[in-house]
């Protein structure tokens, strides 16, 4: 199915909606509320929500003023439940991930389940250091996986709101991966994740500060930093 923008966008409203409304009511998602979450997939790929709403000058493209009435909508969304301030920060982060933010078509995770599961691969520590909506986990579950502990990172604010309410926010935390607590280090037996890929730096203090030589590297580019 081709990659269709607008009805993309449009299923991430209604999923941000809901996140909010659940965080306000401080409650957990109905069975059919979880599916309308899930249908979240962030923003990669949209630059059309990088352009400012009201300015005329930035929807000349005939694809672009198509997405407008829902990026106008994002914003007055962030507002009503975030106010100013804090929508502008939801916005910062959520330009921050258009680059990087692409999710894993759900065949290819249910194949790595799959297969775990069929080479009697017992999962009972799992990490998933840039987790979406924790897409991976789902996968895992629905192969049969049950693991008693879980950890899911996710540096998108926005994305992280979708992630805690499905997931529970015990489980998740909504911070960049690299402030992962030293205590974590040998303890998980499966990292799964679809990680980001560029040229965007990473600052870890053990990494860029150690002897290591292949880690300071690695501090270089985000994708280098998650594989190691």
């Amino acid at each position: 199915m081709a990659f269709n923008p607008k009805h993309h966008l449009s299923a991430n409203l209604d999923a941000l909606r809901l996140a909010f409304a659940l965080q306000r009511e401080a409650r957990t998602p109905t069975t059919g509320e979880a599916e309308v979450l899930r249908r979240y997939a962030g923003f990669g790929g949209i630059k059309a929500v990088l352009n400012p709403p009201d300015e005329e000058s930035f929807w000349q493209r005939q694809g672009d003023r198509e997405l407008r009435p829902l990026v106008q909508d994002l914003h007055q969304l962030l507002r009503e439940y975030a106010g100013p301030q804090g929508a502008e920060e939801y916005l910062s982060s959520l330009k921050r991930s258009v680059l990087t933010g692409f999710y894993t078509p759900p065949q290819l995770i249910d194949a790595v389940a799959s297969t775990l599961h069929d080479e009697g691969v017992t999962v009972r520590a799992v990490l998933d250091p840039s987790a979406g909506t924790g897409q991976f986990l789902d996968g895992l579950r629905r192969q049969g996986h049950d693991p008693r502990e879980v950890l899911l990172f996710e540096k998108d604010l926005l994305t992280g709101l979708v992630l805690a309410a499905l997931h529970g926010k015990e489980q998740t935390r909504v911070e960049p991966f690299e402030e992962i607590a030293p205590r974590y280090a040998g303890r998980f037996d499966l990292v799964t994740s679809n990680i980001p890929f560029g040229d965007i730096p990473v600052f870890d203090v053990g990494y860029a500060n150690g002897k290591d030589k292949l880690k300071r590297q690695a501090c270089r580019a985000v994708h280098a930093y998650f594989f190691v």
